[in-house]
């Protein structure tokens, strides 16, 4: 299934949550901030949201420094 993740194609298996995608992208659930179809998803919803053909996805991830 493909999908836009950060402005770039990507083919996923279908059935592929948001949880199981920031997992793939290497990040870490905690201190991402995830948007799909221009909608912000809340944090505790990401693995119960399952990805569709055509999504589009933007995808933050937060990092602290000094």
């Amino acid at each position: 299934m493909n999908i836009t993740v950060n402005g770039e194609k990507m083919d996923i298996p279908e059935g592929t949550s948001a949880a199981e995608l920031i997992g793939v992208l290497g990040l870490s659930d905690k201190r991402v901030a995830v948007e799909l179809n221009r909608v912000i998803l809340q944090a505790g919803s990401f693995a119960g949201t399952v990805l569709g053909e055509g999504d589009t996805l933007e995808v933050l991830s937060f990092v602290g420094g000094g």
